[in-house]
């Protein structure tokens, strides 16, 4: 026994620390605070696990080809439709969010999921123009209107210091509301005037970019982008906090713009729906839902949250619009298998330069 003690004494030190469990979220870029992600952590005793997509279509594309160990997704609706259809998603039980009679009743019992068997309401974005003001005011550009991303009178002013979102659905909306039509237009013929101007903007853009283009705003590479209006808050944070001599500012396209309201969903072989569960219902609480809104910028579906925001946040249009604004806002819509064919090699053609 003596001899076995020291043997034993070994062999336990020589054992890894315990795991701890581990909560897999699949999510946006810089679309949660990194003090709710600890504070969540320290409720549930587990550590949070954060993957990254800047696209709907890049999600959907991974989990096609088989990608799991996700516990948690965050899809716009229009992809929470398609991953229902798909019999990707675990259906969620209610009995375990209490803190599900805090979202706003307009956001629930949706078409794309009737009764939100699979879906709660995350947060919110517009698809709106993100800007450096001083560079804008120097050059006497609007900054209010889709023309500025996609007209090259404008865009020669700011050539090689734009970008787009590298996103076939948000860019073709774009392009369709520039030219008068529904965000969710399918007519053939539509679409081949929105791929020509997008085609026609393209040699003045800088990139198709959906992930590093805060960073371009903040440093003062980048002048004016299409993109997410919780990014470009965040990008304007960044400047602020790196004591910058410009503001970066949102604009609302008076054409009318896309409103993305992302959702959280269980994955259908989530390792632990438990940990899932738990975490819906800790964003659900109006305190934690508003820190997203606070630190992030992003639109809320909380009214338990609406407390507890910031007045200029609350009065900012590009998060919570005013009825006039959200009159021309418009939420994607799936695209049949065909329209999605089509508008995949509309967009190859766009990318490779044709």
């Amino acid at each position: 026994m003596k001899k076995l003690l020291p043997l034993l004494a070994s062999l336990l030190l020589a054992m890894p620390a315990l795991a701890k469990d581990e909560f897999h979220l699949y999510n946006w870029n810089n679309y949660i605070a990194p003090e709710t992600i600890k504070r969540f952590e320290d409720s549930c005793k587990c550590e949070v696990v954060q993957t990254y997509y800047s696209d709907n279509e890049e999600l959907l594309a991974k989990l096609a080809a088989g990608a799991k160990g996700y516990d948690m997704l965050v899809p716009t609706s229009n992809a929470v439709e398609a991953l229902i259809k798909g019999k990707q998603l675990k259906a969620i039980d209610k009995s375990q969010l209490p803190n599900l009679k805090n979202i706003d009743p307009r956001y629930l019992d949706t078409p794309f999921d009737p009764g939100n068997k699979y879906s709660v309401p995350y947060a919110m974005s517009t698809t709106i123009i993100g800007y450096n003001e001083q560079k804008m005011k120097e050059l006497g550009l609007p900054t209010d209107t889709w023309a500025v991303i996609f007209d090259p009178k404008y865009l020669q002013k700011v050539k090689g210091r734009v970008t787009v979102l590298d996103s076939s659905s948000e860019l073709f909306a774009a392009a369709l509301k520039y030219l008068g039509y529904s965000a969710n237009d399918v007519d053939e013929k539509h679409w081949k005037e929105a791929a020509d101007a997008i085609k026609k903007g393209k040699p003045y853009w800088a990139a198709f970019n959906a992930s590093s283009y805060i960073k371009e705003l903040t440093v003062g590479n980048i002048w004016l982008v299409h993109g997410y209006s919780n990014d470009i808050f965040q990008a304007n944070l960044d400047a602020q906090a790196a004591k910058r001599s410009f503001r970066i500012l949102q604009g609302m396209p008076k054409e009318g713009a896309v409103l993305a309201v992302d959702n959280m969903v269980i994955h259908k072989d989530a390792p632990r729906p438990d940990l899932a569960h738990k975490f819906m219902n800790f964003m659900l609480e109006g305190k934690n839902s508003a820190e997203l809104t606070n630190l992030i910028g992003s639109g809320n579906p909380n009214l338990d949250a609406v407390k507890y925001i910031k007045p200029e946040i609350l009065k900012n249009p590009a998060i919570f619009p005013d009825k006039a604004v959200a009159a021309k806002l418009e939420q994607l819509k799936e695209l049949t298998a065909a329209q999605r064919r089509l508008r995949n090699r509309m967009w190859t053609e766009i990318k490779a330069g044709r």
